[in-house]
């Protein structure tokens, strides 16, 4: 005797669960528009979506300078001289040197080019193992809790307690030796901006772990046997680090800000090893008050710009990531109805 398998009931009189509106629009979408930014692109409307599409379009510029830079500057970032010999120092803008030239006799449109890669290096090493670093311990101290939790919890707030800008400082003398070559001045600056951003992903991530480890789910893993390690890779990570992309963006601008500061303040990279727009801030600093404006100026506006960029994507992440924050589409009314409301109109007119 055979059975037939059960049919869900069909029809204006079925019972059952009917599925979700959206269930299979979302099921039948690609991944690449579930991914953070297409999917906040998506989502955008109004002023916000203007917010988020100049961003990307801002950040977007900066890494085609940053990877099409030997392209696009005419000369090198350390180049003084060419064919017709020394550039000279202080030069107007001219045909020659577009933006001028600095007290030291370098091109700063070149300069200002190849700065963004040394910007760009600087952000994806340093947020990118603070990322994983913090996320990491994160997952590990707030599951497990115990004394590994509050020894880690301590290590990270007595972290967090001091200026940011003084630990990097204190992490690029201590790294580099006072030496600002490549290897010395732009890995000490990018590790010391990741020993400032850890514990900031180490706190969002664990207060998530702590949260969802008493959630029903992962206390039915625990009963059917699954392991510590399964648990925090599969069920933990993937709930815990919804808000990660948001901090990533925020976490890039002070990124900028802080190594400019670092050369700024003396603490970045030789002109000859590579560029970098806050060394050639400071050493354009006398310029300013002979009337020589081009050389601070440029290298300024590529680090407001570039700030400016990423914020406008976080802010706007931070914005559509918030219900409260984000602005609704509005719905569209069918021309059936738009004709009723117009005759609905006319004939209160005539009536009145």
């Amino acid at each position: 005797m055979s059975t037939a398998a059960p049919v869900q009931p069909t029809g204006p009189g079925a019972s059952g669960p009917a599925p979700l509106p959206g269930a299979a629009k979302r099921a039948g979408e690609s991944p690449l528009r579930r991914l953070p930014i297409v999917r906040h692109v998506r989502q955008a409307v109004g002023l916000q979506r203007g917010m988020l599409l100049g961003g990307l379009v801002i950040c977007a510029l900066i890494l085609l300078c940053a990877l099409f830079a030997p392209l696009i500057a005419p000369y090198g970032f350390a180049q003084m001289n060419d064919a017709n010999g020394d550039f000279g120092t202080q030069q107007a803008p001219s045909a020659a040197h577009l933006w001028g030239t600095t007290v030291g006799g370098f091109d700063v449109f070149s300069r200002v080019v190849w700065g963004t890669r040394t910007a760009v290096f600087v952000i994806v090493v340093a947020v990118t193992i603070s990322l994983i670093i913090g996320v990491v311990l994160g997952l590990v101290s707030g599951y497990l809790g115990g004394w590994l939790d509050r020894i880690l919890v301590v290590v990270a707030d007595a972290i967090y307690a001091f200026p940011s800008l003084l630990l990097a400082i204190v992490m690029t003398i201590v790294i580099s030796g006072g030496q600002s070559k490549v290897v010395g001045g732009v890995m000490a600056a990018a590790i010391s901006i990741t020993v400032v951003f850890v514990p900031q992903y180490f706190r969002v991530v664990r207060a998530e772990a702590v949260r969802l480890k008493a959630e029903p789910f992962v206390e039915s893993a625990q009963v059917i046997g699954v392991s510590k390690p399964r648990i925090i890779a599969r069920h933990i990570y993937r709930n815990a680090t919804r808000n990660i992309p948001l901090i990533f963006t925020l976490n890039a601008s002070e990124a900028i800000l802080t190594l400019a500061a670092l050369g700024f303040l003396g603490f970045g990279i030789e002109p000859t090893s590579a560029a970098e727009w806050g060394f050639d801030l400071n050493k354009a600093l006398s310029d300013v008050t002979s009337g020589i404006w081009w050389t601070a100026l440029f290298p300024g506006l590529a680090i407001v710009l570039t700030v400016l960029g990423i914020t406008l994507v976080g802010e706007s992440m931070n914005d559509l990531n918030d219900p409260r924050l984000r602005l609704r589409k509005k719905p569209r009314r069918s021309r059936r109805a738009r004709a009723q409301r117009a005759r609905t109109g006319r004939t209160a007119a005539k009536e009145a």
